[in-house]
C-alpha cells in the first residue's frame, strides 16, 4: 500500500519519498515494525487471554522435570505472530508481486486452520481439529501453490548460461526468462535439477514437461505439508519453535535476496528469479514478528504460540523454499524439524513392534525427540537410546536446539559454493 503511495509522490519529486523504491529500506522498516508489535500487542494480548480463560488445559497439566510449574499460560499466541506479519507485510509490500501474494495467503490460511484447532482445545476438546481434516486442508492449499507456481507467467527463473574457457567453466550471462520445474540440489557441481528429468523415458517433449510439472506439485504439497507439521512439533518448549525458525527465516531471506539479485546469482551460480526479492520484506517482517514473540514465549514463558502459530510457520518456511526453488535444502535447513517428525515415527513403530511381544519397547524416553531430554525412564521399559541418563534444564535444551539449527543454517549457505 505505502509502496505505490510514495512511488507516486516520488514522481511529484517530493523528496524521500524514493526511499520506497529500494527492498533493503522496506525490508528494515518491516522488521521494525513487526517486531514493535509483536512486543506491544503481545502484552495486550497476554492479559486478553487471561481474562478470558483462554488457557490451554493440556500444558496446565504439565510439570516441569525440576518444578517449575506453567499453570495459568494462555495459548494461540500464535494470533500475535500473524498480526506482527501480515501489517507491516500489507503496508511496505509489492502487493502486487505474486510471491508476496502467495505467502500473505499462506500464513492466513495456515493461521486460520490452526487457530479452528486451537478453539477446539481451549473448548474442551483436548485433542483439537481431526488430524484428517487438518491433513486435508494442508494438502489441498500445497496443491493450489503448486498450481500457481505453475500457471502464474510471472512465477519464472532465468538459470545461467555457461562457457567453457580453457581448463574452467565460466557463467557469461543469464538466460530467457521461462517457466521452469528446475530445483537446487546441494552438494553436486551441476546443482540443478529439473523434475522434467525423472521422465526421460518419454519421447515427447511436450507430455515429459507436463509431467514434469505434475511431479513439481506433489513435491510442493508433500513439503509443505511436512513442514508445518515438522513446525507443529517442535512447537513444544518454551522459546524452541520461535527460535529456530527465527533462524531460518534469516537464511531464507538471505537465499531469496541473492536469487533476486541478477548480480549476486550470477557470483555464486544461482538461478536467478525476478521478483524474489520481494519475499525479503515478507521476511523480515516474519522474523521481527518471532523475535518479538520471544519476549514473551522465552522460558519460562507467559503465552504459547500454539497451532495458529506453528502451522503457520511451517507453512511460510516451506512456501518461501518452493518459491526460490530451494524446496530441497530444507532436510539440511530444517533438520530440527525433520528429526522431531522422524522420532515421532520411529517412536511409534518401534512401540508396535514391543506391543506385538506384548513387552513396552520405545526409542527415546519421549517423542517428538526433544522431550528425550527432560523425562525419566519409566521402569519395565526398553529403550534403544538411553542417554543421557540424567535430565537437562529446558532452557538449556532450547538453546541447544537453537545451535544445532545456526549450524544447519550455516551449512545450507555454504551449499551454494560448496559443489
Amino acid at each position: 500500500m505505502l509502496y505505490n503511495l510514495f512511488k507516486y509522490l516520488d514522481n511529484l519529486n517530493i523528496p524521500g519519498a524514493g526511499m520506497f523504491s529500494y527492498v533493503s529500506f522496506r525490508a528494515l522498516a518491516s522488521l521494525i515494525l513487526s517486531l514493535i508489535i509483536s512486543m506491544v500487542a503481545g502484552e495486550y494480548f497476554i492479559k486478553y487471554m487471561r481474562k478470558r480463560k483462554h488457557i490451554e488445559a493440556a500444558r496446565d497439566a504439565s510439570i516441569d522435570p525440576y518444578g517449575v510449574q506453567k499453570k495459568g499460560v494462555p495459548s494461540m499466541g500464535g494470533v500475535v505472530i500473524l498480526t506482527a506479519v501480515l501489517v507491516p507485510a500489507l503496508l511496505l509490500g509489492r502487493l502486487e508481486n505474486v510471491y508476496m501474494i502467495l505467502l500473505i495467503c499462506t500464513i492466513s490460511f495456515f493461521g486460520f486452520l490452526g487457530f479452528l484447532d486451537d478453539k477446539k482445545k481451549l473448548a474442551g476438546n483436548k485433542d483439537g481439529l481431526s488430524p484428517r481434516w487438518k491433513m486435508l486442508g494442508q494438502l489441498l492449499f500445497g496443491i493450489i501453490i503448486g498450481m500457481v507456481l505453475w500457471q502464474s507467467p510471472s512465477a519464472v527463473v532465468r538459470e545461467n548460461v555457461e562457457r567453457e574457457i580453457g581448463n574452467k567453466t565460466v557463467v557469461y550471462h543469464k538466460s530467457e526468462a521461462r517457466k521452469s520445474t528446475v530445483t537446487t540440489v546441494p552438494f553436486f557441481k551441476n546443482n540443478n535439477f529439473d523434475y522434467y528429468e525423472v521422465f526421460g523415458f518419454i519421447k515427447d517433449g511436450k507430455t515429459k514437461r507436463a509431467c514434469g510439472w505434475v511431479l513439481f506439485v506433489l513435491v510442493t504439497t508433500f513439503v509443505i505439508a511436512a513442514v508445518s507439521n515438522g513446525a507443529n512439533l517442535n512447537d513444544g518448549m518454551d522459546g524452541m519453535c520461535a527460535g529456530n525458525s527465527a533462524i531460518i527465516g534469516v537464511t531464507l531471506g538471505i537465499l531469496a535476496y541473492v536469487s533476486g539479485h541478477i548480480q549476486f546469482a550470477s557470483y555464486l551460480n544461482v538461478m536467478y528469479i525476478p521478483g524474489s526479492e520481494e519475499i525479503l520484506v515478507f521476511l523480515c517482517a516474519f522474523v521481527g514478528a518471532l523475535v518479538g514473540f520471544l519476549w514473551y514465549n522465552a522460558y519460562p514463558a507467559k503465552v504459547f504460540m500454539g497451532d495458529t502459530g506453528s502451522l503457520a510457520i511451517g507453512g511460510v518456511i516451506a512456501v518461501t523454499a518452493i518459491i526460490i526453488h530451494k524446496e530441497l535444502l530444507l532436510p539440511i535447513l530444517c533438520g530440527i524439524f525433520l528429526m522431531e517428525s522422524v522420532s515421532v515415527m520411529l517412536q511409534v513403530a518401534y512401540a508396535k513392534k514391543g506391543n506385538a511381544k506384548g513387552q513396552k519397547w520405545r526409542v527415546f524416553k519421549r517423542a517428538p525427540f526433544h522431550d528425550h531430554y527432560r523425562h525419566k525412564m519409566e521402569d519395565g521399559v526398553k529403550y534403544l537410546i538411553k542417554r543421557p541418563k540424567g535430565l537437562l534444564f529446558e532452557s538449556m535444551i532450547t538453546t541447544r536446539f537453537w545451535i544445532v539449527t545456526i549450524l544447519l543454517a550455516a551449512i545450507t549457505i555454504i551449499t551454494l559454493k560448496i559443489r
